[in-house]
C-alpha cells in the first residue's frame, strides 16, 4: 500500500525534475545561439545600422544645428527628374528580369530537349560571377557605336554601317541590369520549380495543356513567392549600383546613385547626398513593405 501511494508521487517528481532539466538545457542552447549570432549582429549594427542612422540624421540636420527639410527641398528641386528616371528604369529592368527568368526557369523545368537544357543550365549562370563594374566595362565594348553588337549586325547584313548607333544611354543601363540580374532570379525560380510535385505538371500535360499554359497557370502560381523575393532583391540591388549608370550613360537624366556621388565628390554636400540616399532607402523600403504585406496576407489565407 505504501509503495502504491508513493509510486505516483515519485514518478511526478521525476517528471518535474526531468522537465526542469530539459528547460534548462533549452535555455543554455538559446544562449549559445545568441552568442553565435552576436558577431554577425555586431557587424550589421556597426557597418550598416550605425551609418544608416547617421545618414538619416544628417539629412534632416541644418548646417547650424536643428531640424530642417532644406536638404530634401534642394534634392527635389535639382534631381526630381532623376528620381522619376530611376524609378522608371528600375521598374522596367525588373519587369524584363521577370520575363527572362520565367522563360529560362520554365524551359529548364518543362523543356523536352536535354541537350538544350544542359547548355542553357551551363550558360545562364555565368553573369552571376561577374561584378557590376566588369559588366559595365563589357557593355561599353559591346553596345558602343563601333562595338561588337553593331559589327555583328553589319557583318550579317541586318543593318548598314551608317545605321549603326550607340546604346550607351538608358537602353544600355537596362541591358546591363537585365543581363546581370536575370540569372540570379532564374536560379531561385528554377530551384523552386524543381521542388514542385511533378504529378500536377504531368496531369496538366495529360489533359492536353501546352507547355506555355502549364507554365503560366500551373507552375508559376506555385513559385510566385520565390519570384517576388528574387525581383525585390534585384530591385534593391539595381537602386544601389553606381558603376553601371556612370560608365554607360553620361547623359541627363541619370540615376540617383550618380547624383549622390556627384554631390559628395564635387560639392562636399553631404546633406543633399544623404537626403538622396534617404529617398532611395524609402523606395527600397516601400518595395519590401509591399512584399511583406503580400506574404502576411498569403499566410493568413
Amino acid at each position: 500500500m505504501v509503495e502504491t501511494t508513493l509510486g505516483p508521487r515519485l514518478r511526478g517528481d521525476d517528471e518535474r525534475g526531468g522537465g526542469r532539466v530539459v528547460s534548462r538545457r533549452v535555455r543554455e542552447w538559446q544562449w549559445i545561439g545568441l552568442l553565435l549570432l552576436a558577431p554577425a549582429l555586431a557587424l550589421i549594427a556597426l557597418l550598416f545600422m550605425l551609418p544608416l542612422g547617421i545618414s538619416i540624421v544628417t539629412a534632416f540636420e541644418a548646417p547650424g544645428g536643428g531640424f530642417t527639410l532644406a536638404h530634401f527641398a534642394k534634392a527635389w528641386d535639382f534631381y526630381h527628374t532623376d528620381f522619376w528616371f530611376t524609378i522608371g528604369l528600375t521598374l522596367l529592368s525588373t519587369a524584363l528580369i521577370a520575363l527572362g527568368s520565367i522563360a529560362i526557369a520554365g524551359y529548364l523545368t518543362l523543356g523536352e530537349n536535354p541537350a538544350a537544357q544542359a547548355v542553357l543550365r551551363w550558360l545562364y549562370r555565368w553573369p552571376l560571377f561577374i561584378p557590376f563594374i566588369v559588366t559595365a566595362q563589357v557593355m561599353r565594348g559591346f553596345l558602343a557605336k563601333n562595338g561588337l553588337m553593331n559589327h555583328a549586325l553589319i557583318a550579317t547584313g541586318l543593318i548598314e554601317p551608317l545605321q549603326a548607333q550607340s546604346f550607351l544611354d538608358w537602353r544600355g543601363i537596362v541591358i546591363a541590369f537585365v543581363w546581370k540580374q536575370t540569372p540570379f532570379v532564374a536560379l531561385m525560380l528554377a530551384g523552386a520549380m524543381a521542388s514542385l510535385d511533378a504529378s500536377t505538371i504531368e496531369a496538366a500535360r495529360n489533359l492536353g495543356a501546352r507547355r506555355l499554359r502549364t507554365l503560366i497557370e500551373i507552375v508559376l502560381p506555385q513559385v510566385m513567392p520565390s519570384l517576388l523575393v528574387g525581383l525585390i532583391l534585384s530591385f534593391v540591388t539595381m537602386l544601389s549600383v553606381l558603376s553601371v549608370p556612370i560608365m554607360l550613360s553620361g547623359d541627363s537624366p541619370t540615376m540617383l546613385t550618380v547624383d549622390i556621388a556627384y554631390r559628395i565628390n564635387s560639392h562636399r554636400d553631404y546633406g543633399v547626398a544623404n537626403a538622396l540616399g534617404t529617398i532611395s532607402c524609402v523606395m527600397a523600403g516601400l518595395v519590401a513593405w509591399f512584399y511583406l504585406r503580400q506574404g502576411v496576407a498569403q499566410a493568413r489565407a
